[in-house]
């Protein structure tokens, strides 16, 4: 559907226009996600594997400076989400993002975004399968198994779970977002006790000493810490899910603003306070990419049952992480299939509203990321990682470009901004797309796995140009189609 179409729907009061959707994509969906669980789906998308998981590697090569990196990429996060939740008041949509990239940048522009966020999801489905393999062979009874086919049984139960209901998907994120909150708020207690208490922890004492006797706050210099920018900014790419969620809520005016405003101190308490809290107990050193850093510090006191159920935990998480990865990308390539640029199939529900269709062809590609667990179980979750940061690089910096547009025409007076605004407009966009792409700049300096991920991004041009050569017909025909119907 093209900007055209949109508009139009947007500025009319002919009666049968104001009954048509903006967005087709958006039509057929139940309303069934109540205010608790859009706020919990807040919470979960701040919490996941990106803390639960990545934290521990990046903490062995960042050192306490990781929680700066985690503060200066959650402002930038903030700035995304709040200009996103702006989006979804002037005009609520599942198709989210796409959908205004539609209406304010054309075809091409929803085109770019939505298989951008399809790779960012799809590749952070593989690094979710990842996570839980790694998780499970914590437990001496899993190591026999093989990583590929953790990941597998991880993958079709979700599956599985996804296709019953938008209801049911709402009441797992809301029960998954509370475990994980009382598992980070429990650890902290626990960590804020070992401070005062000085009690031994793995052999020293807890304290700044851990800090200032093992290199001091950059104990490999600035660089390293530049360089997990894109795995930090990966660790936040589920905030723009309360966007796709506002679609399926009945009152998105009242539920959006207060999960996004609740977003920055979720941030500054459970990234920030938590680095600083693992960085206070042990030295960067101990901590290591295939193993929870927390895991790893209840393991160091002596208690190796707590070890097993925050294990069991940050399981969850990463079954959490894939199960909203499924439910979004199903939501946005069912926007994209109604505008003809994705799969006709990616349209398709089934009689419980589900979009079944996107979500089966996102777990297609995670199927390829068994298959990467078996060819290289040790650097699979690095790799597909590093790509997802593509897509959700790209993700935000469109978002921000469309909430640009959208500023401009609300000041020209063809659009209203509602009252809930990212403030300081241009300034703050321009200020997060530059910081995203220098984000990305920098993974060159990574000649391992980063620059390497660089050399991607011509392919990925490559395959955008030609399937949108491939879509275009489709797409014309779609736009054309829906312009006759509006002006009936």
């Amino acid at each position: 559907m093209s900007k055209e179409a949109v508009e139009p729907a947007q500025v009319t009061t002919h009666p049968q226009v104001a009954r048509t959707p903006a967005d087709a994509g958006d039509a057929g969906y139940s309303k069934d996600l109540k205010a608790r669980h859009i706020n919990m789906i807040a919470i979960g998308g701040a919490i996941g594997t990106g803390l639960f998981l990545g934290a521990g590697g990046r903490l062995h090569n960042a050192g306490p400076a990781l929680a700066l990196a985690y503060l200066v990429c959650g402002v930038f996060a903030f700035f995304v989400v709040r200009a996103l939740g702006e989006l979804v008041l002037y005009r609520p949509s599942s198709g989210s993002f796409v959908s205004y990239a539609r209406e304010f940048l054309g075809e091409k522009g929803a085109y770019v975004a939505g298989w951008m966020y399809f790779l960012n999801w799809s590749t952070t489905g593989i690094a979710d399968i990842t996570a839980i393999a790694l998780y499970t062979h914590y437990w001496s009874m899993f190591t026999s198994i093989p990583q590929w086919v953790l990941a597998l049984i991880a993958l079709a139960v979700v599956l599985a779970v996804n296709l019953i209901s938008v209801k049911i998907f709402g009441e797992m994120e809301f029960w998954f977002a509370i475990i994980k909150v009382a598992t980070l708020v429990g650890f902290m207690l626990i960590g804020v006790f070992l401070l005062a208490t000085q009690h031994d922890v793995g052999g020293s004492k807890p304290g700044l000493g851990v800090i200032t006797d093992h290199g001091g706050v950059l104990p490999h210099g600035l660089m390293p810490v530049v360089l997990v920018m894109q795995g930090v900014i990966f660790a936040y790419a589920a905030l723009e899910l309360v966007g796709v969620a506002a679609g399926e809520t009945a009152e998105p005016e009242k539920v959006v603003p207060r999960a996004v405003n609740s977003i920055m101190w979720r941030v500054g308490l459970f990234y920030v306070g938590s680095v600083v809290l693992l960085a206070l107990l042990l030295p960067g050193s101990v901590y290591s990419a295939d193993q929870s850093p927390f895991v790893t510090v209840l393991s160091k006191i002596g208690v190796p049952a707590a070890g097993d159920v925050m294990n069991l935990v940050v399981l969850t998480a990463a079954m959490s992480s894939l199960n909203s990865g499924l439910y979004s990308t199903g939501r946005i390539l069912r926007s994209m299939a109604t505008a003809g640029s994705a799969p006709k199939f990616t349209a398709r529900m089934n009689r419980s509203q589900v979009p079944y269709g996107g979500i089966l062809l996102t777990c297609a590609v995670c199927v390829l990321g068994v298959g990467l667990n078996y060819l290289v179980p040790s650097q699979a979750f690095e790799i597909v990682l590093n790509v997802a940061s593509l897509g959700i690089i790209s993700t935000w910096v469109i978002i921000m470009i469309c909430h640009l547009v959208f500023v401009r025409r609300a000041r020209a007076g063809l659009v209203t901004r509602p009252h809930f605004q990212l403030r300081f407009s241009p300034v703050t966009e321009i200020a997060t797309v530059v910081f995203l792409l220098v984000c990305l700049g920098m993974m060159w300096n990574d000649a391992e796995v980063g620059r390497k991920t660089l050399l991607l991004l011509p392919v990925i041009a490559v395959m955008l140009v030609a399937g949108w050569f491939g879509v275009r017909r489709r797409v014309a025909d779609s736009t054309g189609q829906e312009l006759t119907e509006l002006s009936k």
